[in-house]
């Protein structure tokens, strides 16, 4: 055996082969393992690659909530945008809106159809429905503030995952201007 061009001081070499016993065997077989371990030095770095687009992003944002109706069938609907790069998306930039039901639907879908775990939704807030209270219930803005932050960070996990992507349901909740609840399961190929 061929002892390898190592980057470490005979003394580190021979501290080794003192710690391994003294086999020089020993000794070549660490240098090899030293070897293979070298740091690997990338290009380097210049303006557009430090600070032009990511390689691949996803983000998703849930904002600008609105409640709508009155009475018993009011509700509040989130603006959902998406921008990305991924080829797996058929628009790289897409706006919708989406109720807490559509979000539901969602996790369920996933849920059924994909072989993710699929991250909670923020609670339904029960309590928060009661008459009678002092408080604007679930169309208080702190509470439309929390779940909006939920809702985020449920869609950021979920579309994140790769096996999600591939997963029709998650393609039409983002960028479809309504949800087809009767749609037909399937998993997308990319372009």
């Amino acid at each position: 055996m061929t002892r390898p061009d190592v980057s470490c001081s005979s003394a580190d070499r021979k501290w080794i082969a003192a710690y391994l016993g003294g086999s020089r065997w020993e000794e070549e077989e660490m240098a090899e393992a030293i070897a293979d371990t070298r740091r690997l030095f990338p290009k380097p770095q210049n303006l557009s690659d430090a600070y032009g687009p990511p390689s691949n992003f996803l983000e998703i944002d849930v904002g600008n909530p609105e409640t709508v109706g009155v009475g018993r069938s009011r509700f509040t609907t989130y603006e959902i945008r998406l921008k990305t790069n991924l080829p797996i998306f058929k628009l790289k930039e897409s706006c919708v809106r989406r109720r807490y039901s559509d979000f539901e639907w969602l996790r369920s879908e996933l849920e059924r159809e994909s072989k993710v775990v699929v991250p909670p939704l923020p609670g339904k807030a029960l309590i928060r429905q009661l008459p009678f209270r002092g408080d604007d219930g679930i169309f208080d803005d702190s509470f439309i503030e929390e779940r909006r932050q939920g809702l985020e960070l449920f869609l950021n996990k979920v579309a994140g995952h790769p096996l999600a992507q591939n997963e029709r349901c998650l393609h039409m909740f983002l960028q479809e201007e309504a949800v087809d609840k009767n749609y037909t399961p399937s998993k997308i190929r990319q372009a």
